[in-house]
């Protein structure tokens, strides 16, 4: 994609906003690092979209991914859930909480569908498509296959985890992938890598945002 000239999207295209949240952010309950930095980006490429779906982490306030639900154990330890392993977090984006609201900076105009994920107690969500038993669709899929939805640009936090997965996701179902990749922000370098690998080897492009935003 040149960019000498404005990019706009086609038809087929879709941009998919991922947890743009305040617990996400600097001073939130799961900050990811310069999370905050992702806002002015995202309101940048919105404008080149006639598609655009967001993302919420909308979890109970007991969800089995919280740390606090598990006695003696921390942030980021690990332990085995009916469907494998999960890490364990601080408690984010309970539902209702400012914390779990589109971040206010987020230009929401555009956004045509919003997509809730981790709602269900037992289990958690990183994908945009599947929760993490890797069999429980989400509903995205359908939604973009109704509207002839062929390639993704994704963009938000968090790389490692739900951009990734999402994007990893995205990729199996037969979508061409693209992550903006100044448009998120990973919780981890050791995160994010491991995730630029397993993108990359499932054909996901990275693309820096003045590549679109023309």
């Amino acid at each position: 994609m040149p960019t000498s000239s404005p990019f706009t999207s086609a038809p087929t295209d879709l941009l998919l906003v991922v947890d743009v949240q305040p617990d996400f952010m600097p001073g939130g309950a799961l900050p990811v690092p310069e999370g905050d930095a992702v806002l002015p980006v995202i309101n940048r490429l919105m404008p080149r979209f006639g598609n655009i779906v967001a993302t919420q982490d909308w979890h109970p306030a007991d969800h089995a991914s919280f740390a606090s639900q598990h006695p003696g154990k921390a942030p980021f330890e690990t332990v085995t859930l009916s469907y494998g392993e999960q890490v364990l977090w601080p408690d984010h984006c309970v539902q209702g909480t400012p914390g779990a609201a589109l971040h206010p900076a987020l230009e929401t105009r555009g956004i045509q569908m919003i997509l809730r994920k981790g709602v269900r107690r037992a289990i958690d969500s990183y994908s945009a498509f599947r929760e993490n038993d890797r069999r429980t669709a989400t509903g995205l899929h359908g939604y973009l296959q109704a509207r002839g939805i062929t390639r993704l640009f994704i963009a938000g936090l968090a790389r490692g985890y739900c951009t990734d997965f999402s994007a990893e996701d995205a990729a199996e179902l037969g979508y061409a992938v693209v992550l903006i990749e100044d448009a998120c922000r990973g919780i981890t370098p050791e995160a994010t890598a491991e995730g630029t690998r397993r993108l990359r080897a499932k054909g996901v492009r990275f693309l820096r945002s003045d590549a679109l935003a023309g």
